[in-house]
């Protein structure tokens, strides 16, 4: 049974709530690739989780939305290196990144009023673009 992961400050996913295994990882390698089960999968169900908040949960679900599973579950795979102890620890931390990262709650938007100021030094751009244009015009000379 893996140990628990720390995602943030108070929340701790259990480690009985993480299901990891291990595979062969494919790609180039040669005879060590063939033999030795380094890749990891790292499962965790956002649905049946007992440490979450509901709307933890509601944000969850609906930010990862696209990467859960029918039954609700975040699977994360890690192959990068060669040991397994290593994809192992790569596993856990993109889970509890790709957590973290999905729970950030966004600032709401205050509308605001641009001040007389910036009103201002906008049209007075717009009045010297306006002047450099118009000076591009046909050349008049005296006739």
């Amino acid at each position: 049974m893996p140990a628990d992961l720390e995602v943030q400050r108070g929340l701790v996913i259990p480690g009985h709530e993480l299901h990891e295994t291990a595979s062969r990882a494919g790609g180039p390698g040669g005879q060590h690739v063939n033999k030795t089960s380094t890749r990891v999968s790292l499962r965790w169900n956002v649905a049946e989780s007992g440490v979450l908040t509901s709307r933890q949960r509601t944000r969850l679900r609906r930010r990862l939305a696209s990467r859960l599973t029918r039954d609700g579950a975040l699977v994360v795979h890690a192959r990068t290196t060669r040991s397994q102890a290593q994809n192992r620890r790569l596993a856990r931390e993109r889970l509890a990144e790709t957590i973290r990262e999905a729970l950030v709650v966004p600032k709401r938007r205050r509308s605001t009023r641009p001040t007389r100021a910036s009103r201002e030094r906008r049209l007075e751009g717009k009045r010297r673009r306006a002047g450099v244009k118009r000076r591009r015009g046909p050349v008049r000379g005296e006739d």
